[in-house]
């Protein structure tokens, strides 16, 4: 049956009635006036005309919800439009290219988002350009600003091959052909101040280059920055104690590098960014691009370059993100020694009475793991300084090692890789996107970066009191030092300057001979100055302040590694906990041989019989071959230590070099 248009209107209300009562569809009804148009008037329609109006109603700007107190800052008082201004002048200084002295056109937004390239576009001109104008010249080059974690995640997977969201929303990527720091290309601008400040020579991390070089470099960043469509931004702080707080500019090409520096550095809020102004430092991050390896001091493909007087650093070579990380903890080893803050590598906690302790050890020695108590509160797990108030952070992140990870060993470091955290290099299934922690594939320097906050107990703001006790940890393969030593301040200075572990040398069969690493303040790697330095600025502070230095061996007992056994885990916590609670302070002490260590009598919740470390071997002869052996070691290490005098006649020196082995 055929019913006309006329028919359908005026049973309209009826029907319509009726199809509702047996739960149909709402009708399609066209209008007495418009004949030829068909509504759906089931839902009210949207306010936009064009499928582009509708995307933008999609997204609203977010304006600053902190207070400022009063009018601060040379930015306070200017409109919304001068502010932006004046911050696209900052950036394309930064990205100025020295022989044109001028910077790049840079614009705000997306590279495909044209609403936004007229109203907001600058050239910095500092002077006439020096030589004829260049293709990137002529070039726009789109400024993504501190974008957020979602805004990067969008990035990264579109235009970032290898970047996927995993299982559990973390954002899994590739770090390219160096999937770790490359210590052998990192280099130092020494110059007329540097040459006397720095440590330089045998057993230095301190490669030098001249200011040339540097320059050359920096260029070549530079010049590859400015040629990409885009370049991500970040405008962060390094340090939560505010007086001695530090503004770093980072200026990369992947996404992946804006994500990771947004997790490790401290993020401001959107007044601190309006106030942001010109930084103290700043990255340029062109690690897909190589150096010319026929420049001066050039030896690869690679180079990481710090100038202290400009204070500026320059990637290239490499896309590892670590390096940005490690480059500016360098750089703050060098910065707040000279304003007489302490900078430490080290992890740090706090009790619930406000004790604090400090936790150094290098790779494998527990340093996380102790240092991360769910019965504590977590100041941070890598980087810290101590001033004259007390200890800060210096970042606003952690960066973790992946490999082997499980729910059960590292629950808070598992239930933190969610949205947000980068997955550096972790292999997954390729369906359901489940990482394998244990797989090896691509490297077992495996890591995740994530904020802070992602930690349950964690202080924010990331700050605490002065340190109680100072805990140097050491992973013993050797099973010659005891479970825990208490020490003076000349041996807390020693054996924070030797930073010795053990680490086993093979797996394989027949491989059961340990090797020594000593690695100068647990980290020489990144240290500016002698190590005497800070051991110094570490037994002034420590004196001062009253805090307890203890060395803590979570390595071997009953045998060096292959005959003996690793203390437990249960125990070497029982020894911590009797340190924080100060019970430890009360217990007896006796002496032991060669290392002159005071060990405890007694610990609750820990065998005695394994406190002195001599009565878990049954080869006593083999104990102390093995004890002069590492001894042996011990004073070789430090040898290169020795012609570096410091204290009044050089007696601090004499004192420190009597806490080592007595032979």
């Amino acid at each position: 049956m055929i019913i006309n248009d006329r028919e359908m209107a005026a049973n309209g209300n009826g029907a319509a009635t009726a199809r509702k009562q047996k739960g149909l569809l709402p009708s399609i009804t066209t209008s007495d006036k418009h004949h030829d148009v068909c509504h759906d008037m089931s839902a009210p329609t949207v306010k936009a005309q064009t499928i582009d109006e509708l995307h933008s109603l999609q997204k609203k700007k977010s304006a600053p919800t902190t207070p400022i107190k009063g009018i601060q800052g040379a930015f306070a008082a200017l409109s919304e439009e001068e502010r932006s201004k004046q911050q696209l002048q900052s950036i394309s200084a930064s990205l100025a290219s020295l022989t044109r002295e001028t910077g790049p056109k840079v614009v705000r937004g997306y590279p495909a988002s044209k609403s936004q390239t007229s109203p907001r576009v600058h050239q910095q001109h500092v002077a006439e350009p020096a030589i004829s104008a260049s293709d990137s010249s002529l070039k726009f080059t789109h400024v993504l600003y501190n974008l957020s974690p979602a805004e990067l995640y969008e990035q990264a997977i579109h235009y970032e091959k290898g970047s996927f969201i995993t299982s559990t929303g973390a954002l899994a990527t590739l770090s390219g052909a160096k999937t770790g720091r490359a210590p052998r290309d990192k280099r130092v601008v020494k110059d007329d101040v540097t040459r006397e400040e720095l440590w330089w020579g045998k057993g230095s991390p301190n490669i030098e280059m001249d200011e040339h070089t540097f320059m050359v470099n920096r260029e070549r960043a530079v010049d590859y920055l400015n040629s990409l469509d885009k370049v991500f931004v970040n405008d962060q702080f390094l340090n939560w104690d505010p007086e001695n707080r530090i503004k770093v500019r980072i200026v990369s090409a992947r996404a992946y590098h804006s994500l990771f520096m947004h997790n490790m550095c401290i993020r401001p809020t959107p007044e601190e960014l309006e106030d942001f102004g010109t930084p103290d430092f700043t990255i340029y991050n062109a690690g897909q691009f190589p150096c010319n390896r026929y420049t001066h001091y050039m030896t690869s493909s690679t180079s990481i370059d710090l100038n202290l007087a400009r204070r500026e650093m320059v990637i290239l070579g490499t896309q590892y993100a670590g390096e940005m990380k490690k480059g500016l903890f360098s750089v703050m080893h060098y910065l707040m020694p000279k304003r007489q803050i302490l900078s430490l590598h080290s992890g740090c906690n706090m009790g619930k009475d406000g004790d604090v302790a400090l936790f150094f050890g290098l790779s494998g020695t527990g340093k996380t793991t102790l240092s991360t108590d769910p019965n504590r509160y977590l100041i941070g797990d890598d980087e810290h300084c101590w001033t004259e108030t007390g200890v800060s952070n210096i970042e606003g992140g952690c960066y973790a090692k992946c490999i082997d990870l499980s729910r059960e060993k590292e629950p808070d470091i598992w239930n933190a890789i969610k949205f947000g955290t980068v997955l550096e290099n972790v292999v997954f299934e390729e369906h359901t996107r489940v990482v394998d922690y244990a797989d090896k594939s691509v490297t077992e320097n495996t890591r995740a970066s994530y904020p802070i906050e992602y930690i349950p107990n964690a202080k924010i703001p990331c700050v605490g009191p002065h340190p109680k006790n100072v805990i140097l940890l050491a992973c013993d393969a050797f099973g010659v030092l005891p479970p825990v030593s208490k020490l003076n301040l000349a041996q807390t200075m020693y054996h924070f300057i030797s930073g010795y572990t053990a680490l086993v040398a093979g797996t394989e069969e027949g491989v059961k001979e340990p090797k020594a690493t000593f690695s100068a303040c647990f980290g020489a790697a990144f240290i500016m100055m002698h190590p005497t330095k800070y051991a110094a600025m570490l037994a002034e502070k420590m004196q001062k302040h009253g805090a307890t230095g203890w060395l803590v061996n979570t390595g071997w007992s009953g045998g060096s590694y292959g005959s003996g056994s690793r203390i437990k885990l249960a125990y070497t916590r029982k020894i911590i906990d009797a340190i924080h609670s100060g019970s430890l302070l009360k217990a007896e002490y006796k002496k032991t041989e060669v290392f002159g260590l005071e060990i405890p009598t007694e610990v609750e919740g820990v065998p005695s019989e394994i406190l002195d470390p001599v009565n878990t071997w049954s080869n006593k002869l083999g104990y102390e071959d093995t004890l002069m052996k590492l001894a042996g070691l011990f004073r070789n290490n430090f040898e290169i230590f020795t012609d570096h005098k410091i204290g009044k006649d050089n007696e601090l020196t004499e004192e420190i070099l009597a806490a080592g082995p007595n032979f």
